[in-house]
């Protein structure tokens, strides 16, 4: 017969088996609380077979850490108020195609802060201990962390960029974020993430949409209708931007309009609207960063031709 386990093995298979669903981080605290001591710790540290994440966390293995190991340290390293913030909350929400160069963490105002390089941790007046989700890692819910992603971001082009992609990824609606910003009252973005929201409201699901439909206001063209379903016998599919009265529909073209399996799609779509009667141009969104005013001078041109009268002066 195997002999039984030691309880010191029977405490650390515990830990482990915890940590697991923690991206194999356990804070100290629940670490202690499982029954394994400072001492025990310390060994398995100077063993190399752990490591120690701040002061306040240790990983349970001595690989690489996942991404959600290093998210519930931060929010460790915190205390007990913290939760992940801003991008950091989104990601761990489901996010995807955005990055951040550190875990951003907020805690209460007047709380202790315990400085790590590691670690994005600070103190903010817009935490709310009420507007925290508990289920899994600690982190505002998604809305909320839309807004401040977009206050929080380095450029307004990356604050338009994750807005939209909050919205297009479908983890939160755009009248739960326009909400969630109802309650910032002052900020220098302020203003744009309004504009913004209030265009995600209006249809646009791109960055490429909301760019498009600006460089048409500039130039003083009809406002289009966005993402209108259109059904053609079995199929139905979104045109991006049209104008019914004029006949005209915009198609933009992201890079992933290139990959083999839209191409057949594309271009059936493509050719009913042609066989309807539709005149369709499109708007590939590299067009659009190096030549913008010879595209919009089709889409003038081809409303022009649908009948369109521009305003008199």
């Amino acid at each position: 017969m195997p002999a039984e386990p030691s309880l010191r093995t029977r405490r650390v298979r515990r830990a482990v088996g915890a940590a697991a669903r923690q991206g194999g981080v356990l804070s100290r605290r629940q670490l202690y609380a499982l029954g394994v001591t400072r001492w025990e710790i310390r060994g398995h540290v100077r063993a190399g077979r752990w490591q120690l994440i701040g002061d306040q966390s240790v990983h349970l293995g001595n690989g690489e850490l996942q991404e959600l190991g290093e998210m519930w340290a931060a929010v460790f390293q915190g205390g007990p108020s913290a939760c992940l913030d801003g991008a950091s909350a989104l990601i761990a929400a489901g996010l995807e195609r955005f990055e951040t160069a550190r875990v951003r963490v907020s805690v209460p105002r007047g709380a202790r802060v315990r400085r790590s390089r590691r670690f994005d941790i600070r103190q903010t007046r817009r935490w709310d201990r009420g507007d925290i989700v508990r289920s899994g890692i600690p982190r505002t819910p998604v809305p909320t962390a839309a807004v401040r992603a977009a206050l929080w971001a380095r450029t307004d082009r990356e604050a338009t960029y994750v807005l939209t992609l909050v919205v297009q990824q479908g983890l939160a609606r755009p009248e739960d974020v326009a909400s969630a910003l109802l309650h910032v009252r002052r900020d220098k973005r302020r203003l744009l993430l309004h504009a913004v929201v209030n265009d995600l409201l209006d249809g646009a699901r791109s960055l490429g949409e909301l760019d498009v439909v600006q460089a048409l206001r500039r130039r003083g063209l009809p406002p289009p209708q966005r993402q209108v379903l259109r059904k053609d016998g079995r199929n139905r599919y979104y045109l991006d931007l049209c104008w019914p009265d004029f006949g005209l529909v915009l198609e933009i073209d992201g890079i992933h309009h290139t990959w083999a399996e839209n191409v057949i799609g594309d271009a059936l779509r493509q050719n009913a609207l042609a066989l309807s009667g539709d005149t369709v141009l499109r708007l590939p969104l590299l067009g659009l960063r190096v030549d913008p005013d010879s595209f919009v001078a089709q889409v003038e041109a081809a409303l022009r031709a649908g009948g369109w009268v521009p305003a008199a002066a």
